[in-house]
């Protein structure tokens, strides 16, 4: 049944990501008000997260943000399928890349980096992005395989075709460690759920936290500095990236240093731009006092 549904779905894929941006939109909208105004897609969930990490906000403005989600979170869906097919001038054209030299000087250097960012802009046009441009580190991405192994397939292309390499997460740390003597920049997407006993804990969007501790955990472990990715939206269809050094020595952070830099600096782009966070999730599922003592 797997194999019968990615072989009947495969030429949809492939017709969406065809499409001209202008169509790619207009189907968008059209997604929006199928998933979101007829079936009503995790609307509870949605509302909850946004009323419980804005308290200070009217539910006039709560409402506005879940509209403005909506729209990028359909937006986010369709552009990830333009990446099957999408050219590497169309992505420098559509994703404008800041800081692009701090990437190129430790390259020069041959010192590896590890790059933190969230479910925040367009992560995956990120990554086709970072992949254009000449002279950085190897980009080495972290994912977690899907259980339909030809759609599986399919994510693969999708992230690799520009250059990007993959790490599939349970076989992260003996990748890069295998992989030190290469140059590379490793991505973490570090704003999943963890199982709380094994997370740090913090207060994060006004509420208590479990955050991955990996992140930190392998950059202190391998010396490599810790790189901040922000993927912002300007207007619709283009998107900013830009890179930071949150951390340049991460063997000389106090415990748990390196984790709320990096939680932190998502919170503020959170806060800025609200709309373009997935809210979907249930993020906050796990409570720190349920953890056995």
């Amino acid at each position: 049944m797997g194999a019968l549904g990615y072989y009947l779905a495969l030429p949809f894929i492939y017709g969406i990501s065809l499409l001209p941006f202008p169509l790619l939109y207009l189907l968008s909208d059209a997604l929006r008000l199928l998933l979101f105004g007829v079936f009503g897609y995790r609307r509870k969930v949605i509302l909850t997260n946004l009323r419980n990490s804005f308290p200070e906000k009217s539910e006039a403005e709560i409402q506005a943000i879940r509209r403005r989600f909506e729209q990028w979170f359909c937006d986010l869906t369709l552009e990830t399928l333009k990446t099957l097919t999408i050219s590497p001038a169309t992505v420098r054209k559509r994703v404008a890349f800041e800081g692009a030299g701090i990437l190129r000087a430790y390259a020069e250097k041959k010192q590896s980096v590890v790059l933190v960012l969230g479910h925040f802009g367009n992560w995956e046009l990120a990554g086709a992005r970072y992949s254009a441009e000449p002279g950085l580190p190897q980009l080495y991405v972290i994912y977690h395989p899907l259980q339909n192994k030809w759609f599986d397939g399919l994510m693969y292309r999708m992230r690799t075709r520009h250059g990007t390499k993959l790490y599939t997460m349970r076989e992260t740390t003996k990748s890069m460690l295998r992989d030190r003597h290469l140059n590379t920049a490793t991505a973490f997407i570090a704003d999943q759920t963890p199982a709380p006993e094994r997370a740090y804990w913090m207060s994060f969007l006004n509420q208590d936290t479990p955050v991955f501790q990996g992140t930190e955990a392998l950059s202190k472990k391998l010396g490599y500095p810790v790189i901040y990715v922000s993927v912002t939206r300007p207007r619709r269809g283009y998107y900013r990236m830009a890179v930071e050094t949150l951390v340049a020595e991460p063997t000389e952070t106090a415990d748990g240093a390196i984790t709320e830099a990096h939680t932190r600096r998502l919170e503020r782009n959170i806060v800025n731009n609200p709309d373009l966070w997935l809210w979907t999730h249930r993020r906050w599922k796990h409570r720190r006092e349920s953890i056995p003592q």
